[in-house]
């Protein structure tokens, strides 16, 4: 159901049935790292190139989320996925390896919520039974497609952030009314932001205006009070963007609570000083809402979690030609199983 200008209601709360989140050595060694299902010691993860490592971790990530969904992949009416490599071949490839009826989607590293609100969309209107929408990214991979590959040892500014290892999926269902599974409530699909910045080793500040302004849309449309979520968490901003996205906050009088406020890109590898500014991919924004977020719902925790995902939408082909880098992020509201809380 439309609200306002640009965003969805789901008065019949889909639920999500299973998530699973699969990550490489790095997300190991950070603070999330019991919220993965599997962790590979090996970022190579046995495969001839990255490429296909990548591929390997999508695969694995979507079997497991059937596995803890209790279904087969027979079960499953649509798999909505994208990624980061050229035209989307990750998720292509695990599509044909599922062979299931296969949506492709590309929003950089907002996939992961741009795929869980189309997924909500279509079991609100009852337009399928089980729908998987899955994501993933590799860092040597996204290294070696949007920068300088890994072997040849590029220095980078501080700003730069460090693409996350890690597959994340979630199998999205009709509302049963048992109440044990987290639901999606709400969702504002973001608009593209462009404020001419160029530098791909500073995502952050360019996806920063865009995270702000999906932000205010929803609180917008919905008319909710900012303190409304227990929890909005942005990404991948990392330590630059997240900066700038609450210097935006406070100019134009946005009283998001900042104990609420965090990023996944700050997250996933919290102090670790390896990875600049935080991390970054598609992985990212998926594995702390897949993992983390899941877990603080299915627990108590928290009751209303909003992810703001964000994704900067450059290619290696628009870079070298100098163009700007746009912008966008897609918002996802997620609350307990019970239901909305007043």
């Amino acid at each position: 159901m439309l609200v306002g200008y640009q965003s969805w209601a789901f008065p019949s709360n889909p639920m999500i049935l299973s998530t699973a989140v699969i990550g490489g050595p790095m997300e190991g060694r950070g603070p999330l790292a019991d919220e993965f299902d599997l962790l590979h010691s090996d970022l190579r993860m046995q495969q001839k190139s990255w490429e296909q490592a990548e591929r390997m971790l999508l695969d694995e990530t979507c079997a497991k989320a059937i596995e803890k969904a209790g279904l087969s992949k027979d079960n499953i009416t649509f798999f909505i996925a994208g990624d980061l490599m050229n035209q989307i071949i990750s998720s292509s490839f695990a599509a044909r390896t599922l062979s299931m009826p296969y949506l492709g989607i590309f929003g950089a590293c907002s996939t992961s919520m741009e795929g869980l609100a189309l997924a909500s969309l279509m079991i609100d209107a009852d337009s399928a039974r089980y729908v998987m929408t899955g994501t993933v990214s590799h860092n040597a991979a996204a290294e070696k497609h949007y920068r300088y590959p890994t072997e040849y040892g590029a220095q980078k500014p501080p700003t730069a952030q460090w693409t996350v290892t890690a597959g994340g999926a979630a199998i999205v269902t009709a509302n049963d009314g048992s109440g044990n599974h987290p639901i999606v409530t709400r969702a504002t699909v973001g608009r593209v932001i462009d404020m001419g910045l160029t530098d791909p080793f500073n995502m952050g500040a360019a996806m920063a205006p865009a995270a702000f302004d999906t932000l205010v849309s929803h609180f917008r449309d919905f008319d909710l009070a900012y303190d409304y979520y227990d929890l909005i968490i942005t990404g991948d901003l990392g330590k630059v963007g997240h900066r700038i996205l609450l210097d935006l906050c406070e100019q134009h009088d946005v009283p998001v609570p900042r104990d609420r406020f965090k990023d996944a890109g700050m997250m996933v590898y919290g102090d670790i000083p390896d990875v600049w500014s935080g991390g970054s991919g598609c992985g990212c924004s998926a594995s702390v809402a897949y993992g983390y977020v899941q877990r603080q719902l299915r627990e108590g925790r928290v009751n209303r979690v909003l992810m703001v995902a964000t994704g900067a939408l450059l290619s290696p082909i628009s870079y070298q030609q100098k163009e700007t880098i746009p912008c966008i992020a897609h918002a996802a509201a997620m609350e307990r199983g019970e239901g909305r809380k007043s």
